[in-house]
């Protein structure tokens, strides 16, 4: 059974005791997902309109803060979010994470997880969310992204998700110049990445973790 776990920076993050694994840092959830996906993913990438595949929704914290990042700005975001398991009702409720995202913070927050899976939905001003019950490993995922979240629990814990084959089915629908950015620095993320098109750079990474990978398709 998912267990609720309260990190470093008080916001909460599950742990799964089959895979051994939490869904996000100890060290800080949203500090975590602030510094890999937003600062060094959603800031870097100018592209506008904005097309955003996240790889294991799970929690709906990235999509959270991307909505709220977005908010009052111009840009369009066209946000797509994959998840094979999605979370119960009964432990979305109680993440906290909409302490930590302002006043719109808990209307944005359930709506996301309100909104029906297959369909594109207007979250907010200008956030569109379309989110897919599937695997990636099968599913047939239509678009061109200029962004990739790729948050799928570790290599260690689930090493079919990084594999070469996964990472050229990414890069054969991220566009050129695209950009896809992860918390791990592995080396053999690195090599997979490399070998399917990509130019990785390792950079510093969030606490508790020393470095994480963004990589740009070429």
């Amino acid at each position: 059974m998912h267990q609720l776990v309260t990190t470093s920076d008080g916001s909460h993050t599950i742990y799964v005791p089959d895979l051994d694994d939490h869904y996000h840092s100890i060290y800080g959830a949203v500090q975590e997902s602030l510094h890999v996906f937003i600062r060094n993913g959603f800031d870097y990438c100018n592209e506008d309109p904005v097309k955003i595949l996240e790889v294991g929704l799970g929690t709906g914290l990235n999509a959270l803060l991307t909505a709220v990042r977005s908010h009052g700005g111009t840009r369009q975001i066209f946000y797509t979010g994959i998840e094979k398991y999605p979370l119960q009702n009964e432990i979305v409720k109680v993440l906290n994470y909409p302490l930590f995202t302002g006043e719109n913070g808990k209307v944005v927050f359930d709506e996301i997880h309100a909104c029906e899976w297959g369909k594109m939905h207007s979250i907010c001003d200008n956030f569109n969310l379309t989110k897919i019950n599937g695997d990636l490993l099968k599913e047939n995922i239509e678009g061109c992204f200029n962004l990739v979240f790729f948050d799928a629990f570790g290599p260690d814990k689930q090493p079919e998700m990084w594999t070469g084959d996964v990472f050229k089915k990414i890069s054969g629908i991220t566009t050129n110049g695209g950009i896809l950015v992860t918390y791990s620095a592995k080396g053999e993320v690195k090599r997979n990445l490399e070998e399917s098109g990509f130019k990785v750079s390792r950079i510093p990474g969030p606490p508790g973790k020393r470095e994480m990978i963004r990589a740009i398709k070429y």
